[in-house]
């Protein structure tokens, strides 16, 4: 069966939804934003492939976001100045609506990942932060949700190899913490459908 994303269903799902959220203070706080836009007559889903200058991930595809500021009044802002930093969309074309649970790494963050639509009548225009993002990816989330998206990386965590689920689109593959923050959100999408 082949789905098809709506945002009017998608809404109604994520504003009756409760996020789990970690207290744990031995992890780092970062935000990340699924930033949804209309491109092309398309809902997708913009991810960004990192640099190799970064500090963490380096190369790997990950969703605009990072580690709290400690002016950052919350982690929803901390997902909203990320995402302008690092791909150029301002904070004011953003409507978040929504949360997903809290996921943490292995290399010692707690990830918040906030949900946020930019209105289908914007012109959307990126502008990469060249020290930190190397390309944008516009994935339509209809694509996510069929079965030609899913694919499998071979991973070292921490000295033990391990093969992990994700996504594949073209020659990248998003994996970790960033395919576990997707699959959430398409199942989330699955199971009421």
């Amino acid at each position: 069966m082949n789905l098809t994303f709506s945002r009017q269903l998608f809404l109604d799902q994520i504003s009756q939804y409760i996020p789990l959220e970690v207290d744990n203070s031995n992890l780092r706080l970062s935000a990340v934003m699924l930033l949804i836009c209309q491109i092309d007559g398309e809902d997708k889903l913009i991810f960004q492939s990192r640099s190799n200058y970064v500090r963490h991930h380096k190369g790997e595809i990950s969703l605009p976001g990072g580690a709290k500021d400690p002016d950052d009044i919350n982690l929803k802002e901390t997902a909203l100045r990320e995402t302008q930093e690092e791909i150029g969309i301002d904070p004011e074309m953003i409507h978040v609506v929504g949360q997903l649970d809290d996921t943490e790494t292995w290399t010692g963050y707690l990830i918040r990942p906030y949900i946020g639509l930019v209105p289908t009548s914007a012109d959307i225009i990126f502008s990469l932060a060249e020290k930190e993002v190397v390309e944008i990816l516009e994935i339509p989330i209809d694509y996510l949700l069929s079965d030609k998206a899913k694919g499998w990386k071979m991973v070292n965590n921490q000295g033990l190899s391990s093969v992990e689920e994700g996504y594949v689109w073209g020659e990248h593959i998003i994996w970790g913490a960033t395919a576990r923050i997707i699959r959430q959100f398409i199942n989330m999408y699955k199971d009421e459908n």
